[in-house]
């Protein structure tokens, strides 16, 4: 994480450590939901502690932006494990299918305004990305061994349709029901016929 080294190399105080992640915490909910246009003072506001504050934590609004996709990256990446350790191949599989969609809502603007400042936002997230892949790769092998997933489905196209139905959803963001209507479409695809 390039924006945050020095931060994270250091233990944080008690107070300073909740600080960060409050800060995080909004930081996702607000571009997640309003974009990433959003000024940092609105967002140090909204936490409730001073703009100083933020700034000592992410020295950037970039570095905001990268910690905010690490973070998401990291909550998908122990839900699907939590999933597959949990749920049957299945469940885990098109829960996992879900909750990637789902989470990566307004991945492309954050991954535009990082490299337009300059952040190689793909190093930044390299290790979890490949977590990821390997997650991914394991719950549709499962899933296919189950008999619940079309058995010539590869990794490069589960990738593309997960990819494809995120852009579908967020074309839909204020329609739950047509949203869910996608999913009920992709999900049948996928099963074996």
């Amino acid at each position: 994480m390039s924006g945050m080294s020095g931060a994270a190399e250091r233990p944080l105080r008690a107070d300073a450590a909740r600080n960060r992640a409050k800060l995080l915490d909004i930081a996702t909910e607000v571009f997640t939901t309003r974009g990433i246009g959003v000024p940092t003072e609105e967002i140090a506001r909204a936490a409730g502690v001073g703009v100083g504050t933020l700034f000592r934590h992410f020295p950037t609004k970039e570095a905001l932006l990268e910690a905010v996709m690490v973070r998401r990256l990291e909550t998908i990446t122990a839900e699907t494990a939590q999933l597959a350790a949990e749920a049957d191949p299945a469940e885990a599989f098109f829960g996992c299918f879900r909750l990637v969609v789902e989470q990566s809502a307004g991945k492309e603007e954050f991954t535009r305004a990082l490299a337009a400042a300059g952040v190689d936002v793909h190093a930044s997230l390299q290790e979890l990305t490949t977590t990821m892949r390997a997650q991914l790769t394991g719950l549709l092998a499962a899933a296919q061994r189950a008999g619940a997933v079309r058995p010539e489905l590869g990794l490069p196209e589960l990738i593309a349709l997960i990819v494809g139905t995120g852009t579908a959803t967020e074309q839909l963001a204020t329609d739950p029901t047509a949203r869910q209507r996608v999913f009920d479409v992709v999900f049948a695809g996928l099963r074996p016929h």
